[in-house]
């Protein structure tokens, strides 16, 4: 089966071509700033990058004939359930005119959906485990302000593509185990999967440990005080707490190997990292909690997984809870190709995005 898949990100959009589970391909599109000036909305960018992924295609002799199902990265849509979607009229029409988040991400089923159009033959698109796959448990949605709903938004696309290779490491399914599985990227997401579902997760934006660049969970008393003390605008603070926040805000870096550079002659440094690396334990651990303690595996993933010092360094707090396996980088176009094939070959039946839901 061959299966394209195409992947927006804010300023480039990445595409892959795979045969079976077997990655042949793979570029990212580098869009410039000035390139995506003359564009009022992301939307508006549809067909500029689409004609991007089909000069891809022409530069390797291919056409989008050739390939059985696109495999796109999935959008902002309303809580959904894990699993593979049909890309349809419904879901393009929510995309395009009804999202209330405007991010590069929409415009992945859009374009997969205007280049199937565009093949003699019937080419099925695919989203897999958009970023709003909400699975939580009524429990862990209360936050203790009654008007304030905690929400299920995470890196799960790479948490399930990793959870599911490591449950075929170990001869299983990845529906008959308990895991918990940490991303540890520019964004930190750890989420317990009760036989592969998703029951809590802590927002990557708000919540959980700091990162490389947000801030994670604040004493909110202080946070308040933050905020009416008239020294920042509503956007100022949204960028400290987001982009500017973690080790940036205390090393001035986003770069881990930066950070343990610095800490070879700044004990400040390391105490940053190991707080990090505290924090993210912490997390597992509730996580664990929310498992009941039935663990079959822990999971770290994510760029900063490629820090065996890192990892070390989380591994010494949570080495009793379970088993615990390093996947580093991130799997987000495997992720995406390996669930259209699991809906090509049978393995997995397609859903169909209801506009109902919205």
């Amino acid at each position: 089966m061959r299966i394209l898949v195409i992947n927006p990100g804010a300023t480039s959009t990445k595409v892959a071509v795979f045969e079976d589970k077997q990655k042949i391909l793979q570029e990212t599109l580098q869009h410039s700033v000035e390139e995506l000036d003359k564009y009022p909305t992301i939307m508006d960018q549809k067909e500029m990058r689409a004609s991007a992924v089909e000069e891809f295609l022409r530069k390797h002799n291919l056409t989008i004939d050739q390939f059985d199902a696109i495999a796109a990265r999935g959008g902002i849509l309303p809580p959904v359930e894990s699993g593979t979607y049909i890309v349809d009229e419904n879901m393009v029409d929510y995309l395009i005119n009804k999202t209330k988040v405007q991010h590069a991400s929409n415009l992945a089923a859009v374009i997969g959906y205007e280049l199937s159009k565009r093949a003699s033959r019937t080419i099925p698109v695919y989203i897999t485990d958009p970023v709003s796959v909400d699975e939580m448990i009524p429990e862990a949605r209360l936050s203790g302000i009654k008007d304030i709903e905690r929400k299920s938004l995470s890196h799960i696309s790479n948490m399930r593509a990793v959870g599911i290779r490591i449950a075929e490491e170990l001869g299983k399914s990845f529906y008959e185990l308990n895991m918990v599985i940490a991303h540890l990227g520019s964004g930190i997401s750890v989420a317990p999967f009760e036989k592969g579902r998703m029951i809590d997760v802590n927002n990557a934006n708000d919540e959980g440990p700091f990162s490389v660049e947000r801030t994670g969970e604040l004493p909110v008393g202080d946070v308040v005080k933050l905020c009416y003390s008239g020294q920042y605008t509503k956007e100022q603070l949204k960028k400290m707490f987001v982009g500017k926040g973690g080790l940036v805000a205390y090393l001035g870096t986003n770069d881990l190997r930066e950070a343990f550079k610095m800490a070879e002659n700044d004990p400040k440094a390391l105490e940053v990292i190991e707080a990090m690396a505290y924090q993210i334990a912490q997390e597992i651990g509730a996580m664990c909690v929310a498992l009941k303690g039935k663990v079959d595996a822990i999971v770290l993933t994510g760029g900063m997984a490629y820090s065996e010092r890192f990892v070390d360094m989380i591994k010494s707090y949570i080495f009793k809870f379970a088993p615990i396996f390093v996947v580093p980088g991130e799997m987000e176009m495997e992720a995406l190709a390996y669930g259209a094939l699991r809906v090509l070959t049978g393995v997995e039946e397609p859903k169909v995005w209801k506009p109902q839901e919205v």
